[in-house]
This record gives C-alpha cells, sequence and structure tokens, in this order.
C-alpha cells in the first residue's frame, strides 16, 4: 500500500520488481486488499480505492488513475454544461464517436431519442443508452478495464480502423499552454489519436479545470482540434491558440 500511495496506480509486474516478490505474490496480495477494499484490482494492476482517494491519503500525480465513480462527482455542473452545447453540434442520422469520460457520458444522455449512431468504448455511455430504441448503438470491442468502465486494448485500435464518423466528442486529462492536448493514462492515449483519426470534425470536451490539468502523454495539438468545448474560467491564452490554429471555441 505504501509502495501504490506513491504512485495512485501501478502495474502487477512494476509492483513485483519494486518489492523483489514474485508476481504471483503480488497478485495474491492485491486480491486481499481489493477485498478489504484497500485498493482497487484493475487490469493488470491496482489503483488507491476511491475511499483513499476521497480521504487525501493518496498522492495524486500525473500517472494516477481515480476511479471513474470518483471522477463523476467533480466539477459536474460544468460537465453538464458542456454537454448541453455539445449536442447542439450532432444533427440527426449523423455518426459520432464517444470517448470516455464523464462528459462523453453527460452527452449520451443528451442524445436519447435522436436518430443518430453512437459508436463508444465507453461502458458508461452503453448504460446511458443500452435500452433506447432511436439511437443505433456500436460497442467497440477490448479488453475491460473495470476501474474506469472502458474497453481498451489492441482489438479497440483494430475495430476503430474500420470506422468512419462524422464527429468526435474527444475528452481529456489536460490542455498545456504550449497547445498540446494530454492524457495521463498510456492505455488511452493511442485509442484517443485512433478515434481522431476516424472523425470528419474533432470537439475536445474540456472543463476549465482540464487548463493545465494533468498528464504527460501527447494526444495531438490544439490543431488537430475543430472545435473546442470549454467553461469561462480556461485560460484565455490557450484558447486563443486553439482559434489561431484554425479551431472553434464555445464558452458552455
Amino acid at each position: 500500500m505504501e509502495s501504490l500511495r506513491t504512485t495512485g496506480v501501478a502495474s502487477v509486474r512494476e509492483l513485483a520488481e519494486r518489492l523483489q516478490v514474485s508476481e504471483s505474490t503480488i497478485r495474491r496480495d492485491l486480491i486481499e486488499l481489493d477485498r478489504n477494499g484497500e485498493l482497487v484490482r484493475t487490469y493488470g494492476g491496482a489503483a488507491m480505492s476511491p475511499r483513499a482517494v476521497l480521504d487525501g491519503s493518496a498522492q495524486e500525480p500525473e500517472e494516477a488513475e481515480v476511479p471513474f465513480d470518483v471522477v463523476a462527482t467533480r466539477d459536474q455542473a460544468m460537465k453538464e454544461a458542456i454537454a448541453e452545447e455539445a449536442v447542439k453540434l450532432v444533427e440527426d442520422d449523423s455518426v459520432v464517436v464517444l470517448d470516455i469520460g464523464t462528459t462523453p457520458q453527460a452527452i449520451a444522455r443528451r442524445l436519447r431519442g435522436r436518430p443518430v449512431t453512437v459508436i463508444t468504448s465507453s461502458l458508461a455511455v452503453l448504460d446511458e443508452l443500452r435500452h433506447d430504441e432511436a439511437v443505433r448503438l456500436v460497442m467497440l470491442g477490448g479488453v475491460l478495464r473495470r476501474n474506469y468502465q472502458s474497453l481498451v486494448g489492441s482489438l479497440t485500435e483494430q475495430a476503430l480502423r474500420q470506422v468512419s464518423a462524422d464527429l468526435l466528442f474527444l475528452s481529456c486529462t489536460g490542455v498545456r499552454p504550449s497547445g498540446h492536448v494530454v492524457d495521463n493514462m498510456a492505455v488511452e492515449a493511442p485509442l484517443k489519436q485512433a478515434m481522431i483519426e476516424t472523425a470528419a470534425q474533432v470537439v475536445l470536451v474540456a472543463a476549465e479545470t482540464k487548463f493545465p490539468g494533468s498528464g504527460s502523454l501527447r494526444v495531438c495539438p490544439l490543431s488537430d482540434i475543430d472545435v473546442l468545448i470549454t467553461t469561462g474560467g480556461a485560460d484565455p491564452d490557450t484558447l486563443q491558440l486553439c482559434r489561431e490554429a484554425g479551431g472553434k471555441v464555445i464558452l458552455a
């Protein structure tokens, strides 16, 4: 647990090397600690539990993955406002790719009853649209990432190569003053890049707290973004960079 607190998230291999024990020993320990609620097992490793994140006992560096149910409670009003603006860009009968994250989930909720096709690897989006007969829902395959309710991996990337979409709603963990859109999880960055290649129009949904946010893995430059939807407190210099790169900025 002390080792995990320094990083927030770690793989079985990393923990085995750091603690000089076998990977099978680490797996058994993670199972027991997960049962006790002290951490959350993820695909190939573990993350701090929501309880540890909420009570402040865990550090949260750029590479740390906060569980989905914790992220969902943050900046909720901003995410809802962004989602309201986002759905105005969706035309009937269009094909929409929804990234993982809580803002795309809010967008999905507002697409109920619309004659559109939604393509996603997000189980949260699935939960919003699974019973809606108006929406044609296409789930990308992949390995289940329980901690963040998504499907990831090479199967997901291969599926994205078969996709052609009108619109992508892209999420991120940070927008740097340099103009780089970044993420904090290595497993997500290549999927986001593959999503960008599928869409005729890329819409970045990022609340003001994502300026500069966190993360060190480059997803794309702002020149790849056609529309940025954010909130009023976003860094004005970064917004100007987006405009100069040819993107439209919408303040929710």
